[in-house]
């Protein structure tokens, strides 16, 4: 059996920011073909800062709950601040996963980078640090 935090629980059974934002300026899809997990995170950006932000996943516990987290953590920052949102730090804020479930956290920050790097494609502002990241890669 494996155990989830309260907050973790939390974000299952009440997850924040579900749905589909229409005409969203950003928009990342992650899947895990092992588990099964596939996320959709979309973005509102105005003036810079992340106004909004939703997800649509399908998937286990920790999916959807680290699917509502980062859609909490990433509200109201800046590209830049939201581009440092790590897995790790997903895991931390819903107060640590097993880690049998540590993948889910990390296609919630890549679902989350994606969706930043299709705002910048579609408005033209890539920055260094997004190409490097897909370098890496």
């Amino acid at each position: 059996m494996t155990l989830y935090s309260e907050k973790v629980m939390e974000h299952f059974r009440n997850p924040h920011n579900v749905g589909k934002i229409e005409e969203a300026d950003g928009v990342g899809e992650v899947g895990n073909p092992v588990c099964g997990d596939i996320m959709k995170i979309y973005i509102k950006v105005k003036d810079g800062i992340i106004d909004d932000c939703k997800f649509e996943t399908f998937g286990c516990g920790a999916a959807i709950a680290t699917s509502s987290m980062v859609t909490e953590m990433v509200k109201g920052k800046t590209i830049e601040e939201a581009l440092k949102i790590t897995n790790q730090a997903v895991a931390e804020a819903l107060g640590g996963l097993p880690p049998i479930k540590m993948h889910c956290s990390n296609l919630a920050a890549d679902g989350l980078l994606k969706a930043i790097e299709d705002y910048q494609q579609k408005t033209g502002k890539i920055k260094k640090e997004s190409k490097k990241k897909k370098e890496r890669k």
